[in-house]
C-alpha cells in the first residue's frame, strides 16, 4: 500500500508475539465452541445477571475469546493483526498485553454496568479491538488506511468515525445483537489510560522527574532555615556583648549550636 513516497505496511514483518499468541488462543478457543456448542457461552460468555447474582467475575476475562461466528471472529482478528501489530512494536508485548485486557476487561465491565440484570451473554474480543484502535489512531493519526482498499482516510478520522457511528447505536437504542456499550467502553478506557499516560515505563520516567523537583525544593528549604538561624544568631551575638553567654536562655545556646554545625557543613 502506497502513500505519496511511502510504504504503508499494516502488520509489516514478522508477527510480534503476544499478537500471535492472542490469535492462536481465539482460534483455539473457537473451535472448542464448535465442538461443544453453547455450554461455553454460558459458562465463559459475559452474563451481566450471572455475574451480579453469582460472582461468575472470570466471565469479565474469558468472554473475549468467544465468539458467534466466523467473521466475527474473522474480522477482530484482522484488526488485532491489522492495528495491533505495530503498537505491539512501539511499545513492547508486556506493555500491549495490559492495554489488551484492560480494555476488554473495561469494555466488559461498563456493559455490565449498563445491563445489570440481562440474561443475554456478551462475547467477542471487539471491546479490547476497538481499544486498541484508538491506540493506533493516538500513536499514527495521519497514517492513511484505505476502506475496502479505495477510500483514502486518516487513522484518527476513521476512529472518530467509528466512535460516533457505535454512540449513535447507543443512544438511538439499536437492537442489533451488537454490544456497542463494550466498543464505546473499550475506546472510552484506551483513551483514559493513554491520556493519562499511566504506562509503566511512563509512571517510572515521571518518578524520576518528579524526584529531583522534590529534592530541590527540600533543599530550598533547608538554605531558608539556614538564613533563620543565622539572622537569630546576629541578635543573640548582641545579647552576649550585653549580658554575657552564661545568661543567655537555654534555647539561645541551643541556636548557638545549631549554628555552628551549619558552619561546619558549609565548610565541608
Amino acid at each position: 500500500m502506497r502513500f505519496g513516497n511511502r510504504n504503508i505496511q499494516f502488520g509489516g514483518g514478522p508477527l510480534p508475539p503476544m499478537i500471535k499468541y492472542l490469535l492462536i488462543a481465539n482460534v483455539f478457543v473457537f473451535i472448542l465452541q464448535l465442538i461443544s456448542g453453547n455450554s461455553l457461552i454460558r459458562n465463559f460468555g459475559l452474563v451481566p445477571s450471572a455475574v451480579a447474582q453469582n460472582l461468575f467475575v472470570w466471565q469479565f476475562v474469558t468472554y473475549l475469546f468467544l465468539h458467534g461466528g466466523f467473521f466475527h471472529l474473522f474480522f477482530n482478528m484482522f484488526a488485532l493483526w491489522m492495528f495491533g501489530s505495530d503498537i505491539e512494536r512501539a511499545w513492547g508485548g508486556k506493555e500491549f498485553l495490559k492495554y489488551y485486557f484492560l480494555c476488554g476487561v473495561g469494555a466488559g465491565i461498563i456493559n455490565f454496568l449498563v445491563s445489570i440484570s440481562s440474561p443475554y451473554p456478551i462475547i467477542g474480543a471487539s471491546g479490547a479491538v476497538y481499544g486498541i484502535l484508538v491506540a493506533y489512531a493516538m500513536l499514527f493519526p495521519n497514517r492513511m488506511i484505505y476502506i475496502w482498499g479505495i477510500f483514502p482516510v486518516k487513522a484518527k478520522y476513521l476512529v472518530i468515525g467509528f466512535a460516533v457511528i457505535e454512540f449513535l447505536a447507543t443512544w438511538n437504542n439499536v437492537s442489533d445483537g451488537i454490544a456497542h456499550f463494550a466498543h464505546l467502553g473499550g475506546m472510552l478506557i484506551g483513551y483514559l489510560y493513554l491520556k493519562s499516560d499511566w504506562r509503566i515505563p511512563r509512571f517510572f520516567s515521571r518518578l524520576k522527574s518528579v524526584k529531583p523537583k522534590i529534592k530541590s525544593r527540600k533543599e530550598s528549604k533547608k538554605d531558608n532555615d539556614r538564613e533563620e538561624v543565622l539572622r537569630k544568631v546576629d541578635l543573640i551575638l548582641d545579647r552576649i556583648n550585653e549580658v554575657g553567654y552564661h545568661n543567655l536562655t537555654d534555647e539561645e545556646k541551643k541556636i548557638l549550636s545549631d549554628a555552628s554545625q551549619i558552619l561546619s557543613e558549609r565548610k565541608e
